[in-house]
């Protein structure tokens, strides 16, 4: 199981508590940042305020009371220089539970330098204001931030930042599902996604023809007699299949675009949030595998060809192999979908 990054809310204090009530049942945020009172919320409440659940403070006296009282402790420090940097040394001697950076100035370099300083320490949470800063800092140097404090009043940049933190968090639960029938169809504009990533034996997209279960689609890691390996690509399917990606949503492959972002899984169930380098879409020659998961009948369409594998649980195997009899990794699940949001109790047929 991954370390899970930590997604830390600041909303605007001059919004009601109804609002803002509203705002954390839509965000989920581990923890809200915030000097008002808010009743009925279930996330965790930081606050310069005394009684809360975690408290937050500039002043190295605070934090060694904290200590002492056995409450958990957020020391606050603002980066503008390299004098700022070294008080970090200083600033882990008094042991707080969390740093909260502010960066005024917003640099990779001195975020890098904090990683490094801050790892196994102090859990490291980056002071943002938008998703493009928050990825950058849960990006840096791999390992990243500990988490997130982000300051926005941007409902969609709240949300995104939301999703790639839930995205990179969350693991899946995979099921087997025993394949039926193997059988060429005609052409169709399928779609390549390469990413910005090198991806790992078993690890891939997760698409299919049904929104309620989808097929483990590895990615071009393994060179055959006729092509190199491309391994930062996943020859996902036809443009009208849906594609898992982050919080449990799906889309369909054709709405995908470069910059965005994509959900890798792996045969664990394992996920990470990855960049979408470019978009290939081109007809090619399709193949129908139609599979079972006790009655219930599934189905995938992707391209005819010996670089497209299918994730089981001990490896994986190229379409060309596939046969009836064998079991492959999905992910299924009961309900409807309505613009990729799961819909629990909606009935929904697909066939």
């Amino acid at each position: 199981m991954k370390e899970v990054k930590e997604f830390w809310l600041e909303p605007n204090p001059e919004l009601s508590a109804e609002t803002i009530r509203k705002m954390v049942d839509v965000a989920k945020p581990h923890t809200i940042l915030t000097d008002v009172k808010l009743p009925g919320i279930t996330a965790k409440i930081a606050s310069r305020l005394e009684g809360m659940d975690i408290l937050v403070t500039s002043r190295f006296d605070h934090v060694l009371s904290a200590k002492i009282n056995n409450t958990p402790v957020a020391l606050e420090v603002t980066i503008g220089d390299q004098k700022d940097l070294e008080r970090i040394s200083q600033a882990l001697e008094l042991g707080p539970d969390y740093l909260l950076i502010n960066c005024p100035n917003w640099k990779i370099i001195p975020l890098e330098n904090l990683v490094a300083e801050t790892r196994g320490r102090s859990k490291l949470l980056a002071r943002t204001t938008s998703f493009d800063e928050s990825r950058t800092a849960l990006s840096t140097l791999e390992l990243g931030a500990d988490g997130i404090a982000l300051a926005s009043h941007d409902t969609h940049e709240i949300l995104k930042t939301r999703d790639l933190i839930l995205g990179e968090s969350e693991d899946i639960s995979l099921s087997t599902a025993r394949v039926t029938s193997v059988r060429p169809i005609g052409t169709g504009a399928r779609v390549c996604v390469d990413t910005t990533e090198i991806l790992e034996p078993g690890e891939g997209l997760l698409t299919g023809s049904y929104s309620q279960a989808l097929f483990l689609v590895e990615g071009e890691i393994h060179p055959n007699a006729h092509v190199n390996s491309r391994p930062f690509r996943v020859n996902a399917g036809p443009v009208s299949s849906y594609v898992l990606s982050a919080n449990g949503k799906t889309r369909y492959l054709s709405e995908l675009s470069t910059g965005e972002a994509v959900l890798l899984v792996d045969r664990m169930g394992r996920t990470r949030s990855v960049d979408i380098a470019r978009i290939k879409i081109e007809r090619r020659p399709m193949i129908l595998v139609e599979a079972s998961i006790g009655s219930q009948k599934i189905t995938t369409i992707l391209q005819n060809a010996e670089t497209v594998r299918l994730v089981t649980k001990d490896g994986s195997k190229p379409l060309s192999e596939i046969k009836p009899g064998d079991e492959v990794l999905v992910r299924s699940e009961e309900g409807g979908r309505h613009f990729g949001t799961k819909v629990a109790d909606e009935m929904v047929i697909e066939r």
